[in-house]
């Protein structure tokens, strides 16, 4: 019977929270038709309903509740397998992973590569750029061991984050926008503009770049990146406007593009993650030296 681990994951995430809607959304970061999709698949590979689907909702079926705790523990199992695996991989060969989704800038590469030749001399690091529609950059799956990000990563106990640098928001508009000429803007001036956003599994981060707690009415949404390339592009084709941070607005300067300061929304908040209760010494670190860099000038 070929039940991976990746089904009774997405199994256990609808059976707790008792949708698949905030399944997909909240905890797995996939569409809802293909979670349905895998569950179905499940459900057919061990011959039964899981979950009885009824107008008001979904509950566990009684096999749905005889699976449950077993999924648990083999989730809970190969997790702790895999995670002493990747480390005894990364020991071995001595590289350690930091994920990010926009170029991380501000001095910190050469501040953490400095630090690792210091104190873990014949270690190497790998930068992996993580596309949008994974708000934990890499953590959750494993392929990143650290990562520099902006806040709010998914809510919950599974990640540990240092805030690193403060900026305020600006706004991305293409050469001909009425308010590209102005040094700064009100975001009422702004907020009923077609913005590009960022993929729906980003969840939280998602609201977050498109200010929707700010909004009084929904925001119109022009397009979907995954990467600031992306954001960027649609901006110079006159898709719509987004929302960035003052420091990448000096990194990602073009000729096509404009980038205006908003003067009245909250700021963004960047910061180093990793995930919680990981003990290793390279990715303590990691996360020292980006809070070090971070607050000494003379790396900026």
């Amino acid at each position: 019977m070929a039940v991976h681990v990746r089904d009774l994951a997405y199994f256990v995430a609808v059976a707790e929270e008792l949708s698949f809607t905030k399944a997909a959304t909240k905890r797995l970061f996939v569409s809802q038709p293909a979670l349905s999709k895998q569950i179905r698949k499940l459900e057919d590979l061990v011959g039964t309903d899981l979950f009885a689907r009824g107008n008001r909702g979904i509950t566990l079926t009684a096999a749905g509740e005889a699976l449950l705790p077993r999924a648990r523990r083999m989730i809970a199992e190969w997790d702790r397998a895999f995670r002493e695996i990747r480390d005894a991989a990364a020991t071995q060969q001595q590289t350690l992973t930091v994920g990010f989704h926009t170029r991380i800038g501000r001095g910190l590469i050469p501040g953490i590569t400095a630090a690792m030749a210091e104190r873990l001399p014949g270690w190497r690091l790998n930068f992996r750029q993580v596309s949008w529609g994974d708000p934990t950059v890499g953590l959750a799956d494993g392929g990143v061991d650290v990562a520099v990000a902006w806040l709010p990563v998914p809510p919950g106990d599974g990640f540990a984050a240092k805030t690193i640098a403060t900026e305020d928001r600006w706004v991305s508009l293409p050469l001909n926008h009425r308010l590209a000429g102005r040094s700064s803007v009100r975001f009422a001036e702004i907020q009923d503009e077609p913005f590009i956003a960022l993929p729906a599994s980003a969840g939280v981060m998602r609201d977050f770049w498109l200010a929707t707690e700010q909004r009084v009415k929904p925001p119109r949404i022009a397009a979907e990146a995954a990467t600031a390339d992306e954001t960027f592009e649609a901006v110079a084709a006159g898709a719509g406007v987004a929302l960035l941070s003052a420091g990448n607005a000096e990194i990602y300067r073009r000729d096509d593009v404009v980038h205006v300061r908003v003067s009245d929304l909250p700021p963004c908040h960047l910061a180093v993650v990793r995930r919680a209760g990981d003990p290793r010494t390279a990715v303590r670190i990691v996360m020292d030296a980006c809070c070090r860099c971070a607050a000494d000038p003379l790396v900026h």
